[in-house]
């Protein structure tokens, strides 16, 4: 029953892509295409290079100092932080792999700065191409390439069902939403249960921040619907904090068993397609 897969950004909600992955194993489902934007990038990659698990265990033993040891904090010109340790982590798992090299297709989605356009990146090295996808502007340095400018692919494609049509060779794609559960967000909460109260700027922009992800990510499903499209209720997790893998992979696997029924049924009437690199 096979299905190709398009894994969202959303930071540090993007363990629960794990759990996603590995309910749709036990349960049959044959993923044998994945791309993703972001965090969603590093999941497709990992899935996709057999290294699933390595990444379960570098989610599950992730602490705050060990998680501002992977960012690299510098302040440097055009990027806050550094990346190193991520770079690092990246070559001690994934080495010198090209994306020819994987079990199963996979691409990650990247944007160029210059041309405004999303740029997805299915040949070449594995991590300089997460690195390029992950690149939150203002945070990390956009990394260069091509004559191109590369930031987070989630500025133009925060779901990559594109992505995954490209590769997927005509089955039938399953999107996996970080950024819709809005009204789960602890500062859209507050913000609702008193909107009369004078609430802090940081809040407001906090609150205007996720509203715009979360609507981006809902035009980008509207404008390329995947054929199923899973909407993970991540929201009461702050973006930023590495540490609460467990809950989120759980969120992950809980949100597959939810909708295994139709996900089974979609794979099922599937026709013979292979997954193209």
């Amino acid at each position: 029953m096979p299905i190709a897969v398009a894994l969202g950004g959303g930071a540090a909600l993007g363990w629960a892509h794990i759990g996603v992955l590995q309910a749709l194993r036990k349960n049959g489902i044959a993923v044998q295409a994945a791309a993703g934007t972001s965090i969603g990038a590093l999941a497709a990659v990992c899935f996709a290079a057999g290294e699933l698990e390595t990444l379960e265990r570098i989610a599950r033993s992730t602490t705050w100092l060990r998680a501002l040891s992977y960012l690299d904090l510098h302040f440097r010109p055009g990027a806050m932080l550094g990346g190193r340790g991520i770079l690092r982590r990246l070559e001690l798992h994934l080495g010198r792999l090209q994306f020819q090299d994987l079990w199963i297709p996979s691409a990650a989605v990247a944007c160029d700065l210059v041309s405004g356009k999303p740029v997805i990146i299915d040949r070449g090295a594995v991590s300089p191409a997460i690195m390029a996808s992950i690149a939150i502007p203002g945070l990390f340095r956009p990394v260069q390439s091509d004559g191109r400018f590369l930031v987070d692919g989630g500025v133009v494609m925060p779901v990559p069902v594109a992505a995954a049509r490209k590769i997927a060779g005509g089955l039938p794609v399953v999107s996996v939403n970080l950024q819709g559960d809005y009204h789960g967000r602890a500062v859209a909460t507050a913000i609702r249960n008193d909107p009369t109260r004078a609430h802090p700027s940081l809040a407001v922009a906090r609150a205007s921040t996720m509203l715009l992800m979360a609507e981006l990510a809902r035009a980008s499903l509207e404008l390329d619907p995947p054929d199923l499209a899973l909407t993970l209720p991540v929201g009461h997790v702050d973006i930023h904090d590495f540490t609460r893998a467990d809950e989120l992979i759980a969120i992950g696997r809980r949100s597959v068993e939810a909708e295994i029924d139709e996900i089974r049924a979609l794979a099922e009437r599937a026709p013979c397609a292979k997954a193209t690199r």
